[in-house]
Order: structure tokens, then sequence, then C-alpha cells
């Protein structure tokens, strides 16, 4: 059955005032080098405003399941143990195991590698700084993921047919504006999940009048598996695809969505086998039974659902609001982007809604230690795909608050970039009460006042404090200067290059 597509919904975007469609401003090819020197682009200056250090259980276990990977072979973290920063539960073996799934792990080796096998053994790195040099390797991998999640937003913006200025000005917008900066510094799962998400969402909807293919459902059913050894709550993502492929493909999507939840499923039923081989309960992912604060680890739904829908959407804390100011742009895009490609439009309206809906009444629903609405990152990227019809329809409103919303954005993004979130929530009563239970008056005061101490202190904070940069700490830590002023230099380098690519390619594509 052919899909019938209307072409005179399609949106128009303007050149000087003309109309032009939105399917002659890109081919194939220039879409793909575009998208590659975003990619480069986002990578280095990632890795620049990378803090590099890891502060939570969440990025410890990462950290030592990829480093027991690496010099291994294992997920056990024996390693843990011995430095008294387990968090995980012993295995039917004996081997204490992370309380968290391996799959962002698995995937940060090779950054774990490059640490130890490069970066530690460079001139003017001290052999007792080993480890630490290999965790700011470590945390790069996030600066990468992230960089990938952007470079496939642009690729779905052009290829359902935005134009590249467009296309550029709503991923810089996402990549400078929004928690997606703010997490590529840190060594949590977010930017990986979100650069999954959005492979699948370019991978099952690149071609906006073709119907999806038997072949491409598996591949992407496949991905959506595998996306729960990173998460497992990203198993909510698959109902969420499968519905976009019947939106989108109707009758012919049925059978498409039923081969993806039955290929997501394998990914799924393997990593319940994991979980039951590990601990002989298949729905044992390894916590232990209470955290440090005495708080029970059991799933429970039992935060009322007042409060998480003013914690995510109101409150100065973690309200999305806050964190990702061009997503009130982004919402009134999602209309004309129904009109352009419904797929893209059902995961960009129906991830926010499932994924808030899910996390809004869960127990931990402020994500522990960490920025913003952590859970909702992922949401939050997909959602501001809204953003690009929104910047092409060109309005006077739109043209107004786009600044606004975008220097709110970033001028969040540096404050928390800037210092570390942790010496902020981690006092007692600041964050937590006295019952280890969200404040729901925090808010970012405290990491505003920690910039305007650092941006007037004389002397050079203790290691772990002050300005949160790798090369900060690591200078502090005994690595010598001439060695990170080599590594400054050549990510700066990388960035002027990539930056110059990009706006050339930009020019010759347009």
């Amino acid at each position: 059955m052919e899909v019938q597509v209307d072409t005179s919904t399609l949106a128009l975007e303007t050149s000087n005032g003309v109309p032009t469609p939105l399917a002659r401003h890109a081919g194939p090819r220039s879409v793909v080098h575009l998208s590659i020197w975003v990619f480069a682009a986002f990578q280095f200056l990632y890795m620049f405003t990378s803090t590099g250090r890891a502060r939570t259980a969440d990025e410890y276990n990462t950290f030592y399941v990829a480093e027991s990977l690496v010099l291994r072979g294992s997920t056990a973290i024996p390693q843990a143990v011995q430095l008294h920063n387990f968090y995980g539960s012993f295995d039917l073996a004996g081997q204490p195991q992370a309380a968290y799934t391996p799959g962002q792990a698995v995937l940060c080796t090779p950054w774990y590698a490059f640490g130890h096998y490069v970066l530690s053994r460079l001139p003017g790195v001290p052999a007792n700084m080993a480890d630490l040099v290999c965790c700011f390797s470590t945390c790069w991998s996030s600066a990468t993921f992230s960089a990938l999640a952007l470079a496939l937003f642009f690729a779905i913006l052009t290829s359902i047919g935005l134009s590249i200025r467009t296309s550029l000005l709503a991923t810089v917008i996402l990549g400078l504006a929004t928690p997606v900066f703010g997490y590529s510094a840190w060594l949590f799962s977010e930017p990986l999940s979100t650069a999954t998400f959005m492979g699948v969402a370019l991978l099952l909807f690149w071609r906006p009048i073709e119907p999806i293919s038997f072949r491409t459902a598996i591949l992407a059913g496949l991905i959506l598996g595998m996306a729960t050894w990173i998460r497992p709550t990203n198993v909510l993502a698959i109902p969420v695809f499968a519905a976009a492929v019947l939106v989108r493909d109707r009758k012919r999507g049925w059978w498409c969505a039923l081969v993806l939840c039955a290929t997501a499923g394998a990914g799924v039923l393997a990593l319940l086998s994991r979980n039951a081989h590990l601990f002989g309960n298949a729905f044992d992912f390894g916590y232990p039974k209470v955290t440090d604060g005495g708080i029970s680890t059991d799933v429970r739904f039992d935060t009322p659902l007042w409060k998480g829908l003013y914690g995510f959407i109101l409150s100065p804390g973690k309200s999305v609001l806050v964190f990702a100011p061009p997503l009130l742009l982004a919402v009134f895009g999602l209309k004309r982007l129904w009109k352009i490609e419904r797929g893209v439009a059902t995961v960009a309206t129906l991830f926010p809604i499932v994924y808030l809906s899910f996390f809004v009444r869960y127990s931990s629903w402020e994500g522990g230690y960490c920025v913003g609405p952590r859970y909702l990152v992922p949401s939050i990227a997909l959602a501001c795909l809204g953003l690009g019809p929104a910047l092409a329809a060109g309005s006077k409103l739109a043209r107004r608050f786009v600044p606004i919303l975008f220097g709110l954005g970033v001028l969040v993004q540096i404050v928390t970039l800037a210092t570390s979130f942790l010496e902020d929530q981690a006092p007692r009563g600041h964050y937590y009460d006295a019952t280890w239970h969200y404040q729901l008056a925090y808010s970012l005061r405290g990491q505003f006042h920690l910039f305007w101490k650092y941006l007037n202190a004389g002397q050079p904070s203790r290691l772990g404090l002050g300005w949160d940069r790798w090369f900060v700490f690591l200078h502090l830590a005994g690595v010598s200067t001439a060695t990170l002023l080599v590594l400054v230099a050549l990510i700066l380098a990388g960035l002027g290059i990539s930056v110059t690519g990009l706006l050339r390619q930009a020019r010759i594509a347009a």
C-alpha cells in the first residue's frame, strides 16, 4: 500500500519573502557532510567545557564498570568495594555488581582505554594521578554522545525538508540553551539515551514520503531493545515509537509497529535474563536495599501528583521551563511539524507526555543529586524538534522571543557548568530535608552564589571546588601546565577548524 502524502500541507519557508518548498534546500550528501561537521564542532566544544569528574553513584558506577571491562573483561567492580565507594549488590557468585545496567559502561570503554593507555602516560602526568585522568577521559564520552545527538537532530530536521539555515539555528539553540549542553559535561546516561532516541527517529522517519520497511522496523526495534541496557526505563520509548509508526503509516504501520515491538522485546528479555543469571531474579537490577541515607531503593510511585507536576513544570530547581526555555517556542512548532512529518511530530509530542506521566509520581522524581529535570532530558531534546518548524514560520513573535529564550537558556547552562552542583546540593537541609525528601524551594540561587564567589576569588580553590573544569582540577592535581596547554590548544584548534568547515559547507549546500 502506498502512503498518500498531501504535498499542499508541507510547510513553506521564505527566502527574501518568496515561499520555497522545504525539500529543495539540501540533498542527502549535503546533509551527511553537514551533520558530520555539526558533530565535530559540538564534540570539541563539549570536550573543552566538560567537567571531567564523576561525583554521584550513577557516574562512579559507570566508570568502575568501564574500567573493569577494559582491564579485567568483567562487569564486577571489586575496586569500588576496596575504595569504600560501592553502590550495588553481590551476585550469586559473590562478585560485586553495580546497581546500574552495563550498557553505558560498555560504550564508554573506548574513552576509558584512551585515558588508560594514552592520556595517563603523557609527559607531565604523575603516576598517582592515573585513575583521575582515566575518569576525566571517560567523562568525555558524554561530550561525544551529546554531540552525536545534535548531529542526528540536525539530520532529522533537514531530512524532513527544513532549510539548512533553520536546521542549524535550531541545533545551536538545542546544543547551547538546554540541558543537552549541561549533561555533556557529566557522566550520566542521559546523553547516550538522547543520542539513541534521535538515531531511531532518524532511522524511521528520514524519508517522509516513503513507508517504513520491515528491515528498518527490525533495526529500530533492536536499537530500542538495547537502549534498555543503558537505562531500564528506556523501555517507555518502545510504545512511543510504535505509536509514531502507526500514526505515520496507518494500516501498513501495524505490521511494522508489531515487528518493532517484537525485536525490541528481544533486547528487554536479554536484559531480564542477565538479571536472573546474576541475581536469581529477572527484575533484580542490582540495587542495594537502601541508600546511604537509609531510604529504600524499591521502585515506588508515591510522590503526590501535584508535587511531581509542580516540580517538573514550575519549581525553581527542576522546572523544564527554567532549564530549557526554548521549549516554549518548540511547543508552538509541533502543529507545524505535524503537517510536515507526522511520525516525527508524534515522537516529539508523545515522548514528553509518556515520560512525564511515568516520572511525575516516581519516588525519586528529582533524579538524585543532579542539575535540573534529569530524567526528562531526552524528552526535552525530542520535543525541541518543534523548534525547526517554529523558526521556519518566521513570525514576528518568534523572532522577538528567540534571542530572549536562547539567552536565558545559555545563562542557566553556563552557571550550572561553571560550578559543582554537588558542592551546592550536598549540605544537609539545602537540597534534601532531614528525611531525604527533595526541597521544592531549592533553586539555582546557590550555584549563582558559587559562581559569583569564585569569579571574585583571588586564590585557587581546593581540588573538587571552584571552577568545575577538567583543566583546572587536573592542574590542581599535579598534571603539568605544559601538557594541559597542549590538550587545550588541540581541542580549540579542532573547534576552530570544525566551525569553519561547518560554515563553509553550509554556504556551499545552500
